[in-house]
């Protein structure tokens, strides 16, 4: 079984290095993407913008790719079957993956899903109201109604695609890609997204 926290581990180091800062990391079994092969996905920001260029992708797939080789090569397998490293911005709908996210995001709509009940539910959607780092408890309106949500039960979150999200969101910084980069739908793409095979 892929061990999530020991890819963490190595991974967060390189994306720091490289001045960005870690978002999510998930391993996608092959029925979930419709492939065959199991596709790992490194999401990360850069802290001033919260967005990476096709640049910083490239970049920062490469030196994950490097370090699990390395790993290999001295006989640690992170993952056993073969799989697609996908190295990413997190987008204007982004998910909301740590404290810092749903602080930053309050007065935007978002969807949370819970571990376990809670006031006999688990699925929650409407604006965040506010974040109490000393509770660790975030607050969001869903019809009408505030509740009260642990951040420790969160399982899975993100921001709703809203014309005040897109409003609010900054412009992708696209400093130092070539203007004909964009030109073509592929090349588009991989500024949100950039592939690299591995093998088993």
């Amino acid at each position: 079984m892929t061990d999530i926290a020991r890819i963490i581990e190595i991974v967060e180091p390189e994306v720091k290095a490289m001045g960005f800062d870690l978002v999510r990391v998930r391993l996608y079994g092959k029925s979930e993407v419709g492939d065959e092969e199991h596709t790992l996905q490194i999401m990360a920001e850069r802290p001033e913008t919260g967005q990476l260029v096709i640049e910083d992708c490239a970049g920062l797939s490469h030196r994950i790719s490097d370090k699990i080789d390395a790993l290999e090569e001295a006989g640690e397998m992170l993952i056993e079957e073969a799989y697609r490293l996908e190295v990413s911005s997190p987008g204007i709908d982004r998910p909301l993956t740590r404290p810092k996210d749903f602080a930053a995001w309050i007065g935007h709509e978002a969807r949370i899903e819970l571990s376990e009940l809670l006031d006999n539910r688990k699925r929650f959607r409407g604006d965040l109201k506010g974040f109490d780092a000393d509770t660790g408890t975030i607050s969001i309106e869903d019809d009408g109604e505030v509740f009260a949500v642990p951040f420790a039960l969160v399982t899975n979150a993100k921001l709703i695609l809203t014309d005040r999200l897109i409003a609010a969101s900054r412009p992708v910084d696209t400093a130092g890609v070539d203007e004909e980069d964009f030109e073509d739908e592929d090349a588009l793409a991989q500024t949100d997204a950039f592939l690299e095979e591995q093998e088993d």
